[in-house]
C-alpha cells in the first residue's frame, strides 16, 4: 500500500529521514501516528526509526539531547521542530514485566517492529507514502481487530501495561480484541500489579474519555484487569454500570473521574483518598472533588445560587453537561445565566470586608468577623440583601445583635 499525500508533519520530516538515508542508513516513520493517518485521525507527534546506531545519529545532527539513548532514542533538533529518532532494536527477558533487562541494537527493521504491542502499531512508512506491514496490520485495521504481534503472552510479559493499552485502544478505536489476544489479557492480567499507577493511570482515563468507552469497560471487566486498579477490586458490577451509561464522549478528565465516582456510590470525605490512590495532581483532585458535590446537589434539582457560587461558573457548566447520562437534557444557557446572574462572583467583590466591620462595629477582632463576612456573602448570593455597605452594615448589626 501506498499513500498519496502525507500529512504536513511528515512532510517537514522528510528531510530528517533523507539524511539518514543519504548517509547509507534505513530510516522509516514509525507508532501510532501512522496508524491515526491509515484512519483518517489528526496526528500528535512524529516518530522515527532507523537503522543507525545512536552515536552515528548524534554525528549527522548538530543538535541534539540524550532522551533515552540507553534505549536508542536520540532528540533530534531540526529547524523549528523536534523528532525523537530510535535505533531498530531488540529487547532481552523482562523480569519486571516493565523494562527489558537488557536492550540490543540492530540493523534490522523487522526484528524492531517485532517487538511493537500490536499490528496496527507495527507499521513503517518510508517518506514515498509506502507502507511497510509485516504482521497483516493492514488486515486487522481494516476488520477493526487488535491483535498483539506475535505471541500475545510474549507480548505482555515484556510489558503488562500493553493490556491496559489495548483496552484503551477499544474505547478508543471501537476495535474489537482478538480472540488469542483477549484470552491472553485475561490470563496475564495480574501482572498489571508490577505496572507503577501512575502509568495505569494515563491509560485508564483515556479510556474512560474513548468515543467507545462502553465497549472498553466492559472489555475492562471481563479480563479482570480492573481488580489490579485503585480501589476497584470489587467493583466489576459498578463499572458496569457506568458501561450502560448512554455512549456519549466525556469530554475532561475531571468529568470521567467523577461520573466514575457517582457510579461507584462514592463522595464527600471518600473522594480524595481514592484520588490519591491512582496518582492523581491536587489540581485534579479539588476538580473533582467540586464536580462529585456538584453532582449529587444537581441529581436532586437545579442548582442554587450558593451552589453556583461555590462551584463557579466553569464546574458549574460541567456539572449540567454529565446530567445527560443520567436521562435529562442539560441546561447550559439556562446554568451560564444563572451565573451570569449572581449579585457577586467571589468574596472580594462583597461591599464590606473586615477591615471595614472592625472599624464600625464596637468589637474586638475575633471569629465573628469571618462569621459575619460568610452570613453577609450568603445573604448576598440569595439576595436577601443588596451588595451596597450600608445595607450590609446594618444587616451584620442585626445578626450580631441576634
Amino acid at each position: 500500500m501506498k499513500l498519496e499525500q502525507l500529512p504536513l508533519e511528515y512532510q517537514r520530516a522528510i528531510p530528517v529521514l533523507q539524511k539518514l538515508e543519504h548517509a547509507g542508513y534505513e530510516a522509516y516513520f514509525v507508532g501510532g501516528s501512522v496508524r491515526d493517518i491509515l484512519l483518517h485521525q489528526e496526528i500528535h507527534d512524529v516518530d522515527i526509526a532507523t537503522s543507525a546506531f545512536p552515536q552515528e545519529i548524534k554525528t549527522l545532527f548538530p543538535r541534539t539531547i540524550d532522551v533515552g539513548i540507553e534505549h536508542g532514542t536520540v532528540l533530534v533538533l531540526e529547524e523549528e521542530e523536534q523528532y525523537e529518532i530510535t535505533t531498530f532494536r531488540t529487547e532481552s527477558t523482562y523480569q519486571d514485566f516493565r523494562r527489558p533487562d537488557k536492550v540490543e541494537f540492530v540493523r534490522s527493521l523487522e526484528e524492531d517492529l517485532k517487538r511493537r504491542d500490536f499490528t496496527i502499531n507495527a507499521f513503517a512508512l518510508k517518506e514515498d507514502g509506502k507502507i511497510i506491514d509485516l504482521f497483516d496490520g493492514l488486515d486487522d485495521l481494516h476488520n477493526h481487530v487488535l491483535r498483539a504481534v506475535g505471541n500475545p503472552h510474549e507480548r505482555f510479559h515484556e510489558d503488562a501495561l500493553r493490556m491496559m493499552r489495548g483496552l484503551r485502544f477499544v474505547s478508543q478505536l471501537g476495535f474489537e480484541l482478538e480472540p488469542e489476544t483477549l484470552e491472553a489479557i485475561k490470563e496475564n492480567h495480574a501482572l498489571l500489579e508490577k505496572i507503577s499507577v501512575e502509568r495505569v493511570n494515563i491509560e485508564f482515563v483515556k479510556m474512560l474519555l474513548g468515543k467507545n468507552r462502553q465497549a472498553g469497560l466492559r472489555a475492562f471487566v471481563e479480563t479482570e484487569c480492573y481488580i489490579y486498579c485503585p480501589g476497584l477490586s470489587g467493583k466489576g458490577e459498578a463499572l458496569l454500570r457506568m458501561a450502560d451509561l448512554p455512549e456519549i464522549p466525556l469530554k475532561t478528565e475531571s468529568q470521567a473521574w467523577a461520573l466514575l465516582l457517582n457510579q461507584l456510590d462514592l463522595s464527600g470525605s471518600a473522594v480524595r483518598p481514592f484520588l490519591k490512590e491512582w496518582k492523581c495532581s491536587n489540581q485534579m483532585i479539588k476538580e473533582v472533588q467540586a464536580l462529585v458535590q456538584g453532582l449529587d446537589l444537581r441529581q436532586e434539582g437545579p442548582l442554587l445560587p450558593t451552589a453556583l457560587y461555590q462551584l463557579g461558573e466553569t464546574a458549574a457548566v460541567q456539572v449540567e453537561e454529565l446530567m445527560v447520562y443520567f436521562e435529562k437534557m442539560p441546561e447550559l444557557a439556562k446554568v451560564r445565566q444563572a451565573y451570569q446572574e449572581l449579585p457577586i462572583k467571589s468574596l472580594r467583590e462583597l461591599a464590606i470586608d473586615g477591615k471595614i466591620l472592625l472599624a464600625t462595629m464596637d468589637r474586638k477582632p475575633g471569629q465573628w468577623v469571618s462569621e459575619a463576612l460568610q452570613s453577609a456573602e450568603e445573604a448576598v448570593i440569595n439576595q436577601v440583601v443588596k451588595n451596597e455597605r450600608e445595607a450590609l452594615l446594618t444587616y451584620v448589626k442585626e445578626q450580631l445583635s441576634n
